[in-house]
């Protein structure tokens, strides 16, 4: 992406921006980046696009007040569909959660019915926002993914490519049909407007020829110094992978580690499914 497009869609977020924080109720703080920004270097159109799924943000920092000034805690799960037309900007979603810690509430419905019309409003879509007792949330394991580890089998890998090269990508000799579930930690790259490191763990789940491991490892690798937004890579990574390897069915997933209270989770697929809990990661 061209430091000219990138600018046009970005100018009025407000990530690596001083600002202050609010301490009651303002939905304005609230920013959005359209989707089409980065799908249209992809090739992609709004009515061409070969893979569903979502954005499941979790929530870590989450307050405000009920009627008695008595102050709630709650971990926030959201889910933004891959097909509305913006994704939220993190910071602003910061400052925005931040906005309801001296805030009156009648109830953490009217607190999770606030944040979804909210979240709507600015993805251009229905979002689904749950509230759950950290006493409900301390149920959860620290889960992993399932699979091969693709950095346990390739250990003694040589790595000289750390710019991000899809050319990489290639199917195992013989290139036989198999179903196959293939997972890193090793996935890093960074903030598309602070630089700042976006540390994760990726699955990839497919049907087709076979992926030669090796070289989806490299090019894991390779994107550690790209700079783009959680979403809008691991949308890339699924059309290189469709592009190179031709998959017949392919699910990506990644698990980004929290910052400043969120995490944010995408999931694209093009076989219909999805994950059947939020398991969180040993770095979330």
């Amino acid at each position: 992406m061209s430091k000219r497009s990138t600018d046009s869609g970005t100018l009025h977020l407000i990530l690596g921006k001083s600002t202050k924080y609010p301490s009651e109720y303002n939905n304005t703080l609230l920013k959005g980046v359209s989707r089409d920004l980065n799908r249209a270097t992809l090739g992609l159109t709004k009515n061409c696009i070969p893979f569903s799924g979502f954005d499941l943000w979790t929530l870590y920092e989450l307050s405000w007040l009920n009627m008695n000034g008595l102050p709630q805690v709650a971990i926030g799960e959201v889910r933004v569909s891959s097909d509305s037309d913006f994704i939220i900007e993190s910071k602003s979603f910061k400052l925005y959660l931040n906005s309801f810690n001296q805030t009156n509430f009648k109830s953490w419905q009217e607190v999770a019915n606030t944040m979804q019309k909210d979240l709507s409003k600015v993805a251009n879509s229905s979002v689904d926002v749950t509230l759950l007792p950290l006493e409900e949330f301390n149920n959860q394991f620290i889960g992993f993914f399932s699979g091969i580890c693709l950095e346990k089998v390739f250990s003694d890998l040589s790595i000289e490519q750390y710019q991000y090269n899809p050319k990489i990508l290639t199917n195992a000799k013989g290139s036989e049909i198999v179903e196959e579930d293939l997972y890193s930690n090793l996935l890093k790259s960074n903030c598309l407007i602070t630089n700042q490191p976006d540390w994760g763990s990726i699955k990839i789940s497919y049907k087709g020829p076979q992926i030669c491991k090796e070289t989806l490892l490299k090019y894991i690798i390779s994107l550690r110094t790209h700079n783009e937004f959680h979403e809008q890579c691991i949308e890339r990574i699924f059309l290189d992978i469709l592009q190179y390897c031709k998959p017949e069915l392919l699910t990506v997933y990644a698990r980004y580690t929290r910052r400043g209270g969120l995490d944010i989770n995408p999931y694209r697929t093009n076989q219909g499914k999805v994950p059947s809990e939020n398991v969180r990661f040993a770095r979330q």
